[in-house]
């Protein structure tokens, strides 16, 4: 008993220090926090074939139960530090200080609307344009990524307006009405898939299985993939429904409800039957290690495998994309092979939303 109330002592003054460097790192990052803001800040859409930006989760009712250090401090509309616990050679802890660079990073105060209006908003003109866009959210299971697609599905009041679906659907209709596009008579469809195990599944008819093939043309064409015409957001707020319900999940160790499949809503325009311009918006399935799904059961080890060769494949294609490379390896996973025109058409934009935890025991995920 008096050396386990030993360890527990040694523990808690352990905590206690560490708690006592992140104040003192942080001091100084707040106050440069506090200048940033008082900055003014002016709206900058940059022009970039691809756009990487992160979004960090605040800590949620479990983690602040705990009391688990927030390892994530943003102190500009485009720099991530991350705080990484450390521990030297004679046991002494500290923190190491990393800073990384993107587009854009929202902190865990940003709200969906903030975050659309920096990523997928500017890519909407991209299809009345005659162009493909590409936005979607990327990270570990249990980061956000649903939210901040599709919007509040947790409990029993389930909200999809908010999120960047039924944002990009708002603006999309009302950019038909601007006298430029109204002249075009353009016609407005959406399609709602997802990729599981390397199938693809029809979301907005009963989860049909499609073949992904590619014609003569080098066009892949997703056959059989059903396309609803939609008049308003609210017809778009009713498909996304119907084919979250749908949805391929399970429990993992990070999430209790995991998506376990990539789902892909696109917003497709018409003109005289033929495709104008298309945006697919995918809310991938979360990224595990495999330390992670070490406990769990053969089929959620075989799905995160190949979820994470699929996450592969993209990081290989958004790689080649970022680098201006001849050639586009999109053929190396069926996500990759349906999204091929969004990466090599002349005029296609792609945006990139990492979310991510803020909670100490990912700094590892964090960093890769």
């Amino acid at each position: 008993k008096r050396e386990k109330r030993r360890l527990q002592q040694q523990e808690l003054r352990e905590k206690r220090a560490q708690k006592s460097i992140f104040k003192k790192q942080t001091k100084v990052l707040n106050s440069r926090v506090n200048n940033i803001l008082s900055a003014p800040f002016v709206l900058q859409i940059e022009e970039h074939r691809i756009c990487v930006c992160v979004r960090a989760r605040p800590l949620n009712k479990k983690e602040l139960t705990v009391k688990d250090l927030d390892v994530i401090t943003i102190p500009s509309k485009d720099v991530v530090m991350v705080h990484e616990p450390k521990q030297k050679v004679d046991l002494t802890r500290y923190l190491e200080n990393q800073t990384f660079r993107f587009d854009y990073a929202f902190d865990e105060n940003s709200t969906n609307e903030m975050v659309y209006r920096f990523t997928a908003q500017p890519l909407v003109e991209t299809i009345f344009e005659r162009g493909m866009a590409t936005c979607f959210a990327y990270g570990q299971t249990g980061s956000g990524k649903t939210h901040t697609m599709g919007g509040d599905f947790s409990g029993k009041n389930q909200d999809c307006s908010k999120g960047i679906y039924a944002l990009s659907a708002r603006d999309v209709f009302l950019m038909l009405k601007k006298p430029n596009y109204k002249k075009l008579d353009l016609q407005v469809f959406a399609t709602f898939f997802e990729i599981y195990s390397g199938k693809v599944f029809d979301l907005l008819n009963r989860k049909a299985k499609l073949r992904v093939l590619e014609d003569g043309k080098q066009q892949v064409q997703v056959v059989g993939l059903q396309e609803r015409e939609v008049k308003c957001t609210e017809d778009v707020l009713k498909l996304i429904e119907v084919g979250n319900s749908c949805r391929t999940s399970g429990q993992t160790s990070a999430n209790a409800h995991s998506s376990r499949s990539h789902a892909v809503f696109q917003i497709i325009l018409r003109r005289r039957g033929k495709m104008h311009g298309k945006f697919s918006l995918i809310d991938l399935a979360g990224n595990e290690r495999g330390a992670d799904t070490s406990s769990a059961d053969r089929q959620t080890r075989l799905e995160g495998a190949e979820i994470n060769k699929s996450l592969l494949a993209l990081k290989e294609c958004i790689r080649a994309l970022g680098r201006n490379k001849p050639h586009t390896p999109f053929r190396a996973s069926k996500l990759t092979q349906v999204l091929r025109d969004s990466f090599i058409g002349e005029n296609s934009r792609t945006c990139m939303v990492r979310t991510q935890h803020n909670h100490v025991i990912n700094c590892d995920n964090m960093m890769n």
